[in-house]
């Protein structure tokens, strides 16, 4: 390999960090018509009037949209593959509202200010009805957030809109009552986790706008774009051949754009008035009206022999999707799917939840996707039994964590063929000094500094669901054109797709130019969601090299005047193993644009049957001073098995970023509502996200096992390396405090109410 496993150079580098003109709003048009939408003050309530006649007559306004003028056609934002598991249960406007923040009107304008004017003098008249805001009375609550006849689940995923379920399921294997009921040992506890923000950099934006043959154009910053198109063909009522949608940069995603937010807004206002139309999202918007992470409360019991052996794993999931049930039915399943397989020499599991409706602002998807809930979850059980069996966390972890050849009941019966996990967990404790440290040290000034440690699994796309295709031909002059349906969100997708065509065809990586995604253009791929790309479109790019080289290889023979059989082509030529002749590169891609009947163009497609997880370990040493309560952290260490590393640069910053964003999430970063479901935290003066001030020491390394199945041997990395802060955290601060908290964020008020109370 020349190139895979290297810190290649981003093929977006230069541009990005010399400001060029490359994200959604940069490239908008400049006759834009302003989009904003007008939203709900209510948590609940049905719309009995809106007088919008002072607004449309304001100078600059072009169009106020209301439920009367949109079609009424439910459909799901969730950007998942059809039929999607999500319920369809919206509508572009609808009569009623189910949250603070709920879509009430559109307002389209020649200037901003003319719209900001506009929503001023709509007047709406509200019959307000009682919410359910409390997720623990949602299920069988006689108010339902969903009342209507026409919602529509179109997967069997336990949902039924009349009990206010969005999904609900029980797996198991073996008798986990009988097998804990005669464990020497047993730990039982609830942990929460709130809502958190993706607060990516770019907010949510589109632009529409109609082309020259009365075809509906769609440019966004999204991570979905042909899920995009058939999302909009269902809301909007139009054929699918009626969109195009196409993606430019994103300015970060982590999930929150697999949901497709903000697109349908525009794009109905460029279909009523045949002019080019933006959103742009304000930062409030996108607290108050997106799609962040599930809340969710996880019961968990487990059961060991007094000697460490765990035997059985019980969770007991309820997830409360919010208002409408994007991401819902799915997101829960990885709560146990990527928790309970960690520890898979367990004689029986089981696993049960239910997916609840509340009219609270809908949730989404987040990288890690259910699994950090889980995770947070199980793995702080397992160092609740550590101390209950007096014994080292790591030690009970190397007892009984997953190894290489494990069958994982708990993930789909899957074998783990490939895993490093004790490899990880063993280097991770050395990295931060665990013998030495654990469980605490008080420092001279009177401050405590606790160790915790934690473990993480994940996956490599949806198995038997995800599809990740590539094409790839042959120019004049013979460099490669490569044309993904995958959008790179910053992660670098275009980048390492490009290093293993580079390896597969034998060429400089410079010699291949990378097209992003444009839904008319590109093969289909389902997206960059679900730790898909490098595994799945990954092994596409593989195929279609392989693919393309061998029609090469046709045409050198032809040209050469041999059997296919008796050349080679060493990225440079086609050569005749007989007599030496050969034909170059550059003189086929030549020759090809000249009376060529044979297209040197291929095109490959990948979908697997098992989607391998990466694992990861990661240990974390914090400061806490007992008289505020505050945590510094000190270090934090992980090792990944992501498989081959395809390129270690972009791969560490990876690691980086999900470490920051998990420790957000575990100290942070919080949602609170009041009793008439207002949100607190509606801008990053209140919703406190990390800096690099507050990350101490991260120190990151892999320890790759070769995965049989992927290119090259690499796994996915994308959103296991966001999972172990919350637990490693946690357990830190008990070590150093004496306290367990089960739920996040561990704040310094609940620390030092909780070192008085001591």
């Amino acid at each position: 390999m020349k190139y895979v496993n290297q810190p290649i150079r981003k093929k977006d580098a230069m541009a990005l960090v010399t400001g060029k003109p490359v994200y959604t709003d940069d490239i908008a048009p400049k006759d834009c018509l302003v989009v904003k939408v007008l939203r709900s003050p209510h948590a609940h309530a049905e719309i009995l009037e809106i007088k919008k006649d002072i607004a449309e007559k304001l100078p600059g306004i072009v169009c106020v949209l209301t439920y009367e003028d949109v079609p009424q056609k439910r459909f799901t934002m969730a950007g998942q593959t059809y039929p999607e598991p999500s319920p369809y249960d919206r509508l572009i406007l609808d009569k009623r509202v189910r949250f603070v923040g709920d879509a009430v009107a559109i307002v389209a304008g020649e200037t901003e200010k003319a719209v900001d004017q506009a929503m001023k003098v709509i007047k709406v008249k509200y019959d307000v009805l009682e919410p359910v805001l409390d997720f623990h009375k949602a299920k069988d609550n006689p108010i339902l957030v969903h009342p209507e006849d026409n919602w529509q689940a179109l997967c069997p995923v336990g949902a039924d809109n009349k009990r206010n379920l969005c999904a609900s399921g029980l797996e198991e294997h073996g008798d986990v009552d009988k097998v804990i009921a005669e464990s020497d040992v047993v730990v039982e506890n609830t942990y929460h986790t709130k809502a958190v923000q993706q607060t990516m950099m770019e907010t949510f934006r589109t632009y529409t706008q109609m082309d020259t043959y009365g075809r509906l154009n769609i440019i966004s910053s999204t991570q979905v774009p042909f899920h995009v198109r058939r999302i909009l063909s269902n809301a909007l009522d139009i054929p699918k051949s009626k969109i195009r949608v196409i993606k430019p940069r994103i300015g970060g995603g982590f999930g929150a754009k697999q949901t497709v937010v903000a697109e349908v807004y525009p794009a109905i206002v460029t279909l009523k008035t045949g002019r080019p139309a933006k959103i742009i999202y304000t930062r409030e918007e996108s607290l108050i009206a997106s799609s962040p992470r599930h809340e969710m409360e996880i019961k968990v019991r487990i059961g060991a022999n007094k000697d460490g052996h765990i035997r059985g794993i019980e969770v007991k999931t309820m997830s409360n999707t919010g208002a409408f049930g994007e991401h819902g039915p799915t997101t829960v399943g990885l709560s146990g799917h990527k928790s309970i397989p960690l520890y898979s020499k367990a004689e029986a599991f089981r696993f049960q939840y239910d997916v609840v409706y509340t009219n609270k602002m809908s949730a989404g998807a987040y990288r890690g996707y259910g699994a950090t809930q889980g995770i947070f979850a199980v793995e702080s059980a397992i160092n609740e039994l550590a101390v209950k069996l007096n014994m080292d966390p790591v030690a009970l972890r190397e007892m009984n964590l997953t190894r290489e050849g494990d069958v994982m009941h708990a993930y789909y019966g899957e074998t783990a063929n490939s895993c490093t996990l004790d490899r990880c967990l063993e280097r991770t404790a050395e990295m931060i000094g665990w013998k030495e440290k654990y469980p605490c040290r008080v420092m001279p000034d009177g401050k405590i500094r606790g160790v915790g440690i934690a473990m993480a699994m994940q996956g490599s796309g949806i198995s038997s669901v995800d599809t990740g295709s590539v094409s790839i031909k042959i120019n004049d002059d013979g460099f490669y054109a490569l044309t993904i349906g995958a959008s790179d969100m910053g992660t670098g997708c275009d980048t390492i797709l490009s290093q293993m065509a580079a390896d597969c065809l034998d060429c400089s990586v410079d010699d291949i130019i990378v097209y992003g995604v444009d839904t008319d253009v590109s093969p289909y791929d389902s997206g960059s969601y679900a730790s898909s790309t490098t595994y799945v479109t990954g092994m596409a790019t593989v195929k279609a090299c392989q693919t393309l080289v061998d029609k090469m290889k046709a045409y050198g023979a032809e040209k050469l005047g041999c059997s296919v059989d008796d050349v080679e082509f060493d990225g440079e030529k086609v050569y005749s193993l007989k007599d030496g002749s050969s034909i170059s590169r550059k003189d086929i891609g030549n020759a090809i644009m000249c009376a060529g009947e044979n297209a040197l163009f291929a095109t490959e497609a990948h979908s697997s049957p098992v989607s391998p997880p990466p694992f990861m370990a990661g240990a974390v040493e914090v400061e806490v001073d007992p008289e505020t309560g505050s945590v510094k952290l000190i270090d934090y260490a992980a090792v990944v098995d992501c498989g081959t590393v395809v390129n270690p640069n972009l791969a560490r910053v990876q690691v980086e970023g999900g470490l920051v964003q998990g420790i957000g999430m575990a100290l942070h970063e919080n949602i609170t509502y009041n009793e008439k479901g207002e949100l607190a935290e509606n801008s990053l003066m209140q919703y406190k996200i990390p800096t690099r001030m507050d990350m101490g020491k991260l120190r990151v390394e892999f320890d790759s096992s070769y995965e049989p199945t992927g290119p090259f041997g690499a796994k996915s990395i994308g959103e296991i390396v966001i999972n172990t802060p919350a637990p490693a955290i946690a357990q830190a601060i008990y070590n150093a405090t004496g306290l367990r908290f089960t739920e996040l964020p561990i704040t310094p008020e609940k620390i030092a109410m909780g070192m008085m109370d001591k």
